[in-house]
């Protein structure tokens, strides 16, 4: 893992632009950064899984797509701080992650994982969380309010708020199923307080 071989360097050395670099963790399939990459050719996305068969599925969608802007590491998000540099990342997607319900430690939004993201983001840089678990959307809406961060918006129940928000119009395989059994998405972005995380 030392000296990964792109940090500071994906804008000149694999997307040869200096557009914004958004992060998906957890990325499965890649359904969500294929997606986005699909709406927002002006920025670059980088998926990271630990599961390969799951990459596999996002590479050959990037491939039958044509699109340039998008990137996959296979690795644990544990070490999403040593792939890149300090502000190198603007934004960072969490799209259904597992909600740890015995290990709040490990769930991707807790203080540990946060400073993390802190390493990489832009002062400015935005962090996404779209879940299922209702556990893990209150939990994460507790830290940021323990941390004082910058909650931007919140919603319990994403499809049934008003809003034109692109974060709607991208549904992977599970939330399709997870709606369809009548299950509420949870959906908030925030900033982070620059000062030392809980």
């Amino acid at each position: 893992m030392e000296g990964f071989e792109m940090y500071s360097s994906w804008h000149s050395r694999f997307f040869g632009n200096t557009n914004p670099i958004v992060v998906e963790l957890g990325c499965g399939k890649g359904e969500y950064s294929v997606g986005l990459a699909g709406l927002y050719p002006d920025k670059n996305f980088i998926g990271i899984d630990l599961k390969g068969a799951r990459l596999w599925r996002g590479c050959k969608s990037v491939a039958e797509s044509g699109l340039k802007n998008v990137a996959f590491i296979r690795a644990l998000v544990d070490h999403v701080d040593r792939f890149f540099a300090p502000g190198e990342v603007s934004e960072i997607w969490i799209t259904f992650p597992d909600p740890q319900a015995k290990r709040e430690h490990r769930r991707l939004t807790a203080p540990g994982f946060l400073e993390k993201y802190k390493k990489i983001l832009a002062p400015e840089g935005i962090i996404h969380l779209k879940t299922d678990d209702q556990d893990c959307f209150q939990y994460t809406l507790d830290v940021i309010h323990e941390n004082h961060h910058h909650l931007l918006w919140s919603t319990a129940d994403l499809y049934q708020s008003e809003t034109e928000d692109d974060v709607i119009r991208i549904k992977t395989f599970y939330e399709n199923m997870w709606l369809e059994k009548g299950k509420k998405i949870g959906y908030l972005r925030f900033r982070l307080n620059q000062s030392k995380i809980l």
